[in-house]
């Protein structure tokens, strides 16, 4: 006699949808960008190593490599002076697999591809001058993230979601353990802001993205300034900031002249960008996020600016910026009133807000959504009977 289907396993038709979407990418906007393009690009260290075997291409290199030292960038808004030779040099480079190089976040060797990237990086805009763009190859994870929600019976039901995941990360081995090293590093009054912003990279960079962002995007009532609290005191500000405000434009310069802060900027500056008036967006906000959560741990580290909003900031001013006020005041407002970055955050706040939502499975709410749209289906007839089992999520990355 054929064994009952258990109340608790999911319908075939589900099973068949995650199955179909799994190994996919994700259908992006008729405007957004394939992110499948970065499977054809080459990785900058193995470019090297290909240029390495050709004596030609070797010499270029080394030969542009002192070249870069002679440019003049004094303002990133101003055109560098480009000697003539360095010109010539960077023709030769134009049809090498080092133009079209680029990183990974999460590589080994990230230091030792950002310097090889930012060395022919110049190459790229010689005589056709323009703005950096991100070193990073733009790659969709497929690998679906679990939570399990129902080990938070243990919290208080009106306990506010900061709270809540917190808790999902002290749940997860992984997410507890490099919480804890950047809480340790960032803490006591004697704390060392450069091991700090260290621990602080690490974590966003090896915790999954869905904890990560639980605890740095978890939105709270403004009345709830214990809980926007919480949420400021992510990122341990108190050792992670800067004790007094720098002026903004003299962080970005410190940025610049470190090739992993510059390269976490210019891929804000690439994902993050609104492309006119209208706040059109250079790309979708996963992405913006992304990048976003990326200049957390560099000397461009932003952060919420109260308890009672989601308004973030870099901590910097603009006084004393003389004839160059305007071009501060735009680096400052390029986080405080980015449309882009405001919208990616607000967007992500509503998702883990249905997220615990009391009545959530009484909704169109799904867990599988795009980032930029709210992608529901209705209630079907199984999912009354999936409400008396463990509620453990899986996320997928691709879809939201």
């Amino acid at each position: 006699m054929a064994r009952p289907p258990s109340p608790c396993s999911p319908p075939p038709v589900l099973l068949l949808l995650l199955l179909l979407l799994l190994p996919l990418p994700v259908p992006l906007g008729a405007g957004d960008p394939l992110p499948t393009e970065g499977r054809l690009m080459i990785n900058c260290i193995q470019a090297r190593r290909k240029c390495q075997a050709n004596p030609t291409c070797n010499a270029t290199y080394h030969h542009l490599n002192s070249c870069i030292s002679s440019i003049n960038t004094a303002s990133p808004a101003e055109e560098p002076f480009v000697p003539v030779d360095c010109v010539e040099v960077a023709q030769h480079l134009r049809n090498s697999s080092l133009m079209s190089c680029t990183c990974h976040r999460r590589m080994k060797n990230q230091a030792a591809c950002l310097d090889i990237y930012w060395t022919v990086h110049p190459a790229r805009s010689i005589g056709d001058y323009e703005l950096d763009v991100s070193p990073y190859e733009d790659t969709v994870t497929r690998k679906p993230w679990k939570m399990n929600l129902s080990k938070l019976n243990m919290l208080k039901p009106d306990s506010d979601l900061c709270l809540k995941f917190a808790m999902l990360c002290t749940l997860n081995d992984k997410c507890d353990r490099l919480r804890k090293a950047y809480g340790e590093a960032c803490s006591g009054s004697r704390c060392q802001r450069h091991t700090c912003l260290g621990q602080l990279r690490s974590f966003f960079e090896k915790a999954s993205e869905a904890h990560a962002q639980g605890l740095l995007l978890c939105p709270c009532a403004p009345t709830d300034q214990g809980c926007g609290q919480r949420r400021r005191n992510t990122i341990a500000p108190n050792c992670a900031l800067p004790s007094g405000a720098p002026n903004c434009l003299e962080l970005r310069r410190l940025c610049l002249s470190d090739p992993l802060c510059r390269s976490r900027l210019a891929d804000f500056q690439t994902h993050c960008h609104p492309m006119d008036i209208l706040g059109t967006c250079a790309t979708e906000q996963s992405r913006c996020l992304r990048a976003y959560t990326g200049l957390i741990g560099t000397s461009m580290t932003p952060n919420f600016v109260s308890n009672v909003n989601a308004t973030v900031a870099l901590s910097c001013t603009c006084r004393g910026s003389g004839n160059l006020q305007e071009e501060c005041e735009r680096l400052e407002e390029s986080f405080s009133h980015n449309p882009c970055l405001m919208e990616a955050i607000a967007a992500k706040m509503r998702f883990h807000s249905q997220l615990f939502s009391q009545d959530w499975a009484d909704s169109t709410f799904s867990v599988m959504q795009h980032q930029n749209k709210n992608l529901a289906m209705r209630p079907q007839p199984w999912a009354p009977s999936l409400l008396s089992c463990p509620l453990t999520l899986i996320l997928l990355p691709s879809l939201w």
